[in-house]
């Protein structure tokens, strides 16, 4: 490892690259489900093994030549859909580790197929073989890998704010603060009773009586997982029938493919937010908020330095 990493020669980091090296070794095996956060998206991606460790000395890029196989089930998962303890299980401190806490894998799998997680209750036990006993003595060598505390990541900051919206303002109480960063955006909105809305929670445009151009007709959905096609189409109806400019839908675990075929016509009319938008727009217009809301959400401004972001 020295020899691989001349110009490190902190003893700690290189005792970690060597731990997750041999994690990536010997640790993961066909069965077993593996978790991947995607910068990219800002989704979860979770898949299957389907082939454990092997080296590629052909491989130009020496950071592709240690590699496993994966057959991933599902990219295209939100991070709303993952209650807070799974959430700091993925925001674990290391980049290669195994989750046992809080059933972890068995939700994991439920995720995988659902898109939900079913919270931290009884679940059925995986099929998997990669659970059984000899394994568990095997992977003895490298308990230093297993359930490693989560760090204040920027991402795990942004996850604990996604929480705190999600246990305080479910259901229809979401629709009242898209409401509310909407007039911080200088709407008038008018927020449906609580109730069958037809498609319609909000209505919303500019002018001292929300009747000036763009007018919006708004759908929100706190469910954690995916929306499908008939919220799309039902929100392309009520925008017709009340003749609104443009639209928003709000989907707070995003939408599934089927719906983002149904929505591709109308990306010049139509926008949608998933719980990063949200949270994004919630960051941007904080300040502008109702004295009310932001004692609801008690944010604090913090300027730190971005690791993430290349110098």
């Amino acid at each position: 490892m020295e020899a691989g990493f001349p110009r490190d020669s902190q003893p700690g980091r290189l005792a970690n690259y060597t731990g997750q090296l041999l994690a990536l070794r010997t640790l993961i095996e066909p069965g077993d489900i593996v978790v991947t956060p995607l910068k990219s998206t800002k989704r979860i991606a979770i898949g299957v093994c389907t082939r454990g460790y092997s080296f590629d000395a052909d491989e130009p890029d020496p950071t592709r030549r240690h590699t496993i196989g994966v057959e991933w089930r599902n990219s295209e998962i939100s991070r709303g859909s993952l209650k807070d303890d799974l959430l700091n299980t993925v925001n674990g401190a290391m980049t290669i580790f195994r989750a046992t806490k809080n059933n972890a894998e068995a939700r994991l799998r439920s995720v995988m197929q659902t898109g939900v997680d079913p919270g931290s209750g009884p679940i059925s036990a995986p099929q998997s073989s990669a659970v059984s006993a000899g394994m568990d003595e095997r992977r003895s060598t490298v308990e230093d890998v297993t359930d490693p505390r989560s760090v204040p990541t920027l991402q795990a900051i942004r996850d604990r704010v996604r929480t705190h919206l999600i246990e305080n303002f479910g259901g229809h109480k979401l629709s009242h603060l898209v409401g509310d960063l909407l007039r911080a955006e200088g709407y008038t909105c008018d927020v449906s009773p609580e109730g069958p809305d037809f498609g319609v929670d909000i209505i919303a445009g500019r002018g001292p009586l929300g009747l000036d151009s763009p007018t919006l007709i708004v759908e929100v959905k706190s469910e954690a997982g995916q929306i499908g096609a008939p919220v799309v189409r039902g929100l392309q109806g009520a925008m017709a029938s009340n003749k609104a400019d443009q639209g928003l839908l709000v989907a707070w675990g995003g939408l599934n493919r089927q719906a983002r075929t149904a929505i591709r016509t109308d990306r010049l009319t139509i926008r949608v937010w998933d719980s990063e938008d949200l949270l994004d727009r919630l960051f941007m217009v904080y300040e502008r908020l109702p004295e009310t809301t932001r004692s609801r959400i008690p944010l604090t401004r913090t300027w730190i330095l971005d690791e993430d972001i290349d110098s």
